[in-house]
């Protein structure tokens, strides 16, 4: 997380310990002008632009080499600035990270465009040309992996990126753009910009000379930036932002035993429930709902809250102590309603300025509390039942968000309406999953807006469509 000490610092605090980890210059609207200037001047130049394909791909696949050589640094700085896990960050974000560098490096010259269907005195032609200077703006709880998705078809696609990472988790994307200059990037096609949402983000929103932005975040900073673009040059906006996840339980879920209760866990936990596809709305048949709160419970309960940069973590703190008062307050109020919160507390010999909350399971909790209505972005998830199907995706789509759902059923017909009557971008049966590379990924409703996220469908966000008329004589 990070701490204002003036109007130029930004100060990157370890949320386990409060500790002060870095304090590093911040970005504000002279420097995102300077940046946006030399991304333009690069990008007019040619030299990444004009590079063939598989040349610019050459460079990337070098800089994957080199963040698989720098992974363990790479994790341990997401791990100190995000809190979270280090197993998590090793075996997760950083391979993730770099399986993104590689597989859009090696889909540079796979873009194809098309040809309109003329008669024999016409050819229509229509290309697939990069913006030119382009901004991504970063979320704090999957730093490298994020910006991994961004500056893979960004640059791939021939693109100068500007790219601002999230004040409180700046770090993994520094150390990117430093391999980034290593593999033979040119200098000003990639600049990181670590700085304040309100003052770096803002300009990058706002300034006429970006193209094309991206955000992954919250959907009130979406709504600003929309906002901000529509006030100045319509550049084109493509927004990833919040999620209610529902993991549904049909009657025979149970059936799944142990997996089940391990991607139930991992849906609602994972990053410490930090996670924009977090299942943390549990819905469950009547009939076997107390067998599954009973499993579930004791489940959390097992969880390894700890010191994040231990292997056995499983649960660290949140991103700041304002976050977990945030959650905190949420579940309070729903207990003070008549709820139930299940929870085994936290382990003694926890830092005590760290700023952790533990899994907490709440059951009963009143129709429109904040527990079910807000995206809490914390270890807390709700139980709620339901007697038929119909029922079930009403109670999956009473919500603002459409990111992701998950469901469980060995019934194939179920599965196929469920998954066609709950309104999300992502729906996994009998698994928690966002798909691999190859399927992208994208919100409805209040989740997303613009684009999508990986697979070739990512490479939209970061170009423009040319048609080329011509008579043939």
């Amino acid at each position: 997380m990070t701490t204002h000490t003036n109007d130029h610092l930004l100060a990157v605090v370890n949320p386990a310990t409060g500790e002060t980890l870095d304090t590093l210059p911040a970005a504000g609207a002279r420097e995102v002008d300077t940046a946006v200037d030399r991304a333009h001047r690069v990008f007019d130049s040619g030299v990444w632009a004009a590079r063939p394909p598989r040349e610019r791909a050459a460079v990337l696949l070098r800089l994957a080499e080199l963040m698989e050589r720098d992974a363990e640094i790479l994790a341990r700085l997401d791990c100190e600035d995000a809190g979270k896990p280090i197993t998590e960050c090793r075996t997760g974000d950083v391979p993730g990270a770099i399986e993104s560098i590689r597989w859009f490096a090696e889909a540079a010259d796979k873009v194809f465009g098309r040809t309109a269907p003329t008669g024999p005195d016409h050819l229509g032609l229509m290309s697939r040309e990069p913006v030119g200077a382009v901004a991504a703006v970063l979320p704090w709880n999957y730093p490298l992996a994020m910006a991994a998705w961004k500056i893979g078809p960004a640059l791939a696609a021939g693109n100068s990126l500007l790219l601002k990472p999230a004040e409180a988790t700046p770090r993994s994307a520094l150390h990117v753009a430093r391999l980034a200059a290593e593999a033979g990037l040119p200098d000003g096609t990639l600049a990181v910009l670590p700085g304040y949402g309100a003052e770096a983000g803002r300009a990058l929103a706002r300034h006429p000379g970006i193209g094309a932005l991206s955000f992954t975040g919250s959907t009130a900073t979406g709504r600003r930036i929309l906002a901000d673009a529509a006030e100045t040059n319509f550049k084109r906006v493509s927004l990833e932002m919040g999620g209610k996840s529902p993991q549904v339980l049909m009657p025979d879920a149970l059936d799944f035993g142990v997996d089940l209760i391990d991607d139930m866990i991992e849906a609602a936990f994972l990053t410490m429930g930090q996670n924009c596809t977090a299942g943390s709305r549990i819905l469950v048949h009547e009939d076997i709902a107390a067998e599954v709160v009973a499993r579930f419970t004791a489940a959390a309960g097992a969880l390894v809250i700890g010191d994040p940069a231990k292997p056995d973590t499983r649960t660290g703190p949140l991103i700041s102590t304002v976050a977990r008062d945030r959650v905190a307050g949420a579940v309070d109020e729903a207990v003070a309603a008549g709820a139930v919160a299940h929870t085994a507390g936290l382990p003694a010999g926890l830092h005590p300025r760290g700023a952790y909350y533990p899994p907490t399971v709440v059951v009963g909790a009143p129709d429109g509390s904040r527990v079910l209505t807000e995206e809490l972005f914390g270890p807390v998830v709700t139980v709620q039942t339901f007697a038929s199907e119909q029922e079930a995706i009403r109670t999956a789509n009473a919500t603002p968000y459409g990111l992701a759902a998950s469901l469980w059923t060995h019934d194939l017909d179920t599965a196929f309406r469920l998954a066609r009557g709950i309104h999300a971008g992502v729906v996994s049966v009998n698994s928690y999953s966002e798909g691999d590379i190859t399927a992208p990924f994208g919100g409805w409703k209040q989740s997303g807006f613009g684009g999508a996220e990986r697979s070739t469908d990512a490479f939209a966000q970061w170009t423009r469509e040319k048609t080329i008329w011509i008579r043939t004589r």
